[in-house]
C-alpha cells in the first residue's frame, strides 16, 4: 500500500491515545496516531517519525502520524495497514480462493472470509509493532478482543471450517514473533492452543518505506511461552 503525502517530521509528546505533538517543518502540530495501542518503545521524545497530510479540509487534524525511527529502523504503526496489506497478500497465497473482507460468524467479525471449490476459512489479521532485538512479540497491550477472536476461530475448526491467524509485521529484519505473555498471558495460552486445534498460525514481515509499506516473506512463529 502506498501513502500519497507525507512529511518527516519529530515526536514530542502523546498527551493521550488519539493525538500526538510533533516538529514538522519547524512548527509544533497536532496529529492524529492511527494506533491506540501503547508504542511507548517506539514514540519517545525528539523519535523520527513519518506523517500523511491529510486531504479533507474538515479535520481538525492536518497529519495523520504512520511511521517511527527505532535505532534506524522504520515501523509502521498505522493500525489500519495491517488489513490492508493482507487484502493484497492473501490472493497471492490463496490464488484458488474467493476473498471477502469483513465476514460475520457466530458472535464476531472476522476480517476475511476465503472458499475454494472445497474448502471454507476464516482469516483475522494482526499488526505487529513491539520489537525487541529483533524479536516482535503481540499484543503490546491486552486484548480481551483477540482472544474473544481466537476462541471462535477455534469453534469455527471445530465446525469444519480453515482458520488462519495472519500476523502482518509492520517492519523488515526480525527474527521470529512470539507471543507477548508477559503482558497478556490469556492471549498466549489461546493462540498456543489455537495452534494445537488446528488453527493455521501465518506471520509476514513487510519492506516498509517512508511513503509505502508492502508485505515481504514469512516469518516463524513460535507459539510456547518462553519465559
Amino acid at each position: 500500500m502506498i501513502y500519497n503525502s507525507i512529511v518527516k517530521g519529530r515526536f514530542i509528546s502523546r498527551p493521550n491515545r488519539f493525538i500526538a505533538y510533533a516538529e514538522i517543518d519547524g512548527k509544533e502540530e497536532i496529529c492524529h496516531v492511527k494506533n491506540t495501542g501503547r508504542c511507548r518503545e517506539l514514540l519517545i521524545p525528539e523519535a523520527d517519525i513519518i506523517l500523511e497530510i491529510s486531504d479533507n479540509p474538515n479535520r481538525k487534524t492536518k497529519f495523520d502520524l504512520i511511521s517511527v525511527y527505532k535505532n534506524g529502523r522504520l515501523i509502521n504503526i498505522d493500525s489500519q495497514a495491517p488489513n490492508k496489506i493482507a487484502a493484497e497478500l492473501l490472493p497471492k497465497l490463496f490464488p484458488d480462493y474467493i476473498i471477502k473482507p469483513e465476514q460475520k460468524y457466530k458472535n464476531s467479525r472476522f476480517d476475511f472470509y476465503l472458499e475454494s471449490a472445497n474448502k471454507r476459512a476464516f482469516a483475522e489479521v494482526k499488526g505487529v509493532t513491539l520489537e525487541n532485538e529483533n524479536i516482535v512479540m503481540f499484543p503490546d497491550a491486552p486484548t480481551e478482543r483477540g482472544v474473544k477472536h481466537i476462541n471462535e476461530l477455534i469453534h469455527a475448526v471445530e465446525n469444519g471450517f480453515d482458520a488462519y491467524i495472519l500476523f502482518i509485521i509492520q517492519m523488515n529484519q526480525v527474527k521470529y514473533l512470539i507471543p507477548n505473555y508477559e503482558t497478556h498471558r490469556e492471549f498466549g495460552e489461546a493462540l498456543h492452543l489455537a495452534k494445537q486445534k488446528g488453527v493455521k498460525i501465518l506471520a509476514y514481515d513487510c519492506i516498509v518505506k517512508e511513503n509505502e509499506i508492502t508485505a515481504h516473506a514469512p516469518i516463524k512463529v513460535f507459539t510456547e511461552n518462553m519465559i
